[in-house]
């Protein structure tokens, strides 16, 4: 066992050195290589073998998981828990899965079973309220964008898929190998995993040098970045204070070409009653921007409350004040002011609906509440449920073709999710994000990284506002074209396309991952009922 021990490790090593914005990204195409090689050994040696490869496989993903997001736990150490401890369990039962199915089948159809369950466990998990989808074998290219601009046409799902094409590939020359000693065959197999990486390469890099913007209307947009410490300054400013001044910088940044200002997630940090938003003091403030210069539509970023008068409108996503016996709602929400709201008592509102799980959402409420009570809150002090939407909702702007798509933070990382925003007509992305709470890690690094992903599958230009960095403008083929430095008090300035074409993914959504639903569920059906078969003949010949 100590060599399976040993190539469990190394799976995990090599999949936490081949991620995002620090790793060298083609060690994911060998990275699963070991550890398939390891479940291989222990199904042919041993007869008793599940607890084996759950122990083997869940020691691999936790390497990857701690490596890769350890930086969870400057945000929230419940969080931090939670997502690796659960993500690497996930990632362990789809394995044993796989090796399940592999003990009753032929090596063909487990393996085609082992690429349908982990995308389908990858399609899970953007959707359960337990969503952690961050390591997602197709956001690995998010740096090398000139390998996949085939993404406007399969997603994020279309890369993980080719990483298990190569890495079984890679699995099958490595394991008869190692039986025949045979190089021929095994150069042989190495060539065709060498075409299987080329032809999409030189696909996408074609796509990349002949992608053109020209033609399209265009909007001039700055993106602020204040650079407020969330756990120093930005709670301890009122919105006033914040509204006037952000107000009085901005008003030396601006001229009559201006057509947006993009702000960061929760700029206006202190609670604001969204009855009284339109006419409160910060927004009041935030007005006199338009006397100067009154072409343009400002993206706010903005915390709002709201009181429930009937306990009817109470739902899983209120909060309780039990000292004053008062239900409400929060909302991490953006708003869009311009001249034509001058005067409005409205304003068009858009409530951040993917939520940070043990931060901005309490999951399976009904479930484990009678059992952990208040615990979640009293260990990490962070949680206060927030009320999202059902539908996107996209910014028209005044006197400007611009139609933002108002995405919150964390949103960004889920790609059919931004898709609803451009079947609903925006022409371009507007980011929000407040990326301090991670400190100086990875973590603000990977999320401007998985951006230039959302940027391809919807060749959408991106302004991108983050309250201490990364602020960027991404274009639709994925190059940022503009950064400000992290930690940098600046405004940036861009004119960027206005994209009015549907891709093929808008438009079909993560369909690869649904194909892969259905095979898994298919093929699990059958090696049961294959295996009931033998043991009801066993019987019968008996």
């Amino acid at each position: 066992m100590k060599k399976n021990f040993f190539l469990a490790i190394l799976s995990g090593s090599l999949l936490a050195a081949s991620w995002v914005t620090y790793g060298i990204t083609p060690l994911i195409f060998i990275a699963f290589v070991p550890l398939l090689l390891a479940d291989s050994h222990i199904r042919s040696h041993y007869k008793h073998t599940k607890r084996k490869i759950f122990i083997l496989s869940y020691i691999a993903f936790l390497i990857w998981n701690i490596v890769s997001t350890w930086w969870i736990w400057n945000s929230t150490q419940v969080g931090a828990v939670l997502a690796i401890s659960i993500n690497s369990l996930l990632m362990s039962l789809t394995f044993l899965l796989y090796h399940l199915v592999a003990k009753r089948s032929t090596q063909k159809l487990s393996l085609i079973f082992l690429v349908a369950i982990w995308l389908s466990f990858e399609k899970f998990h953007l959707w359960w309220d337990i969503s952690w989808p961050w390591l997602n074998l197709g956001n690995v290219f998010s740096e090398k964008i000139t390998w996949i601009q085939w993404y406007e046409y399969t997603g994020t799902f279309g890369g993980s898929l080719w990483v298990w094409l190569l890495n079984i590939i890679f699995y099958i020359a490595a394991k008869d190998y190692l039986t025949d000693k045979n190089r021929a065959l095994l150069a042989k197999r190495v060539g065709i995993a060498m075409l299987f990486f080329a032809i999409p390469v030189v696909i996408s890099y074609y796509s990349y040098i002949n992608y053109s913007e020209k033609g399209l209307k265009t909007a001039d947009v700055v993106v602020l970045q204040p650079n407020i410490d969330p756990y120093e300054e930005k709670y301890q400013f009122s919105n006033e204070d914040t509204s006037k001044a952000m107000s009085y910088f901005l008003l030396t940044k601006l001229d009559h070409n201006v057509n947006f200002i993009i702000t960061p997630e929760t700029m206006l940090a202190r609670n604001i009653l969204i009855d009284e938003l339109a006419n409160s003091a910060p927004v009041n403030n935030l007005k006199n921007i338009f006397l100067a210069f009154p072409q343009v539509n400002w993206v706010v970023g903005v915390s709002l409350l709201k009181f429930i008068e009937d306990k009817k409108d109470v739902t899983a996503q209120s909060n309780y004040l039990a000292e004053k016996d008062i239900w409400y709602n929060d909302y991490n929400s953006a708003f869009l002011l311009n001249y034509d709201y001058f005067r409005s008592d409205t304003l068009p509102l858009y409530h951040k609906s993917k939520l940070v799980v043990a931060v901005e959402n309490f999951p399976y409420q009904q479930l484990l509440k009678p059992i952990l009570g208040d615990m979640l809150i009293n260990l990490g002090g962070t949680i206060a449920l927030k009320t999202t939407q059902s539908e996107r909702s996209v910014f028209t702007g005044r006197d400007t073709a611009g139609k933002a798509a108002p995405i919150i933070c964390y949103e960004t990382v889920y790609g059919e999710f931004v898709t609803d925003y451009i079947k609903k007509g925006a022409n371009f992305l507007a980011v929000l994000t407040n990326d301090a709470w991670w400190g100086d890690t990875q973590g603000y690094k990977q999320l401007l990284s998985y951006t230039r992903l959302r940027a391809i599958e919807t060749r959408r230009s991106v302004a991108r506002s983050a309250n201490t960095g990364i602020s960027a403008f991404i274009n639709g083929r994925g190059d940022i074209l503009k950064a400000l430095p992290y930690r940098d008090f600046n405004t940036l300035r861009c004119t960027i396309a206005l994209n009015e074409e549907v891709t093929f993914y808008v438009r079909m959504g993560d369909y690869i991952a649904r194909i892969a639903g259905f095979l898994a569920f298919f093929i699990f059906l059958y090696t049961i009922a294959k295996k009931r078969g033998e043991i009801t003949f066993q019987k019968t010949n008996k």
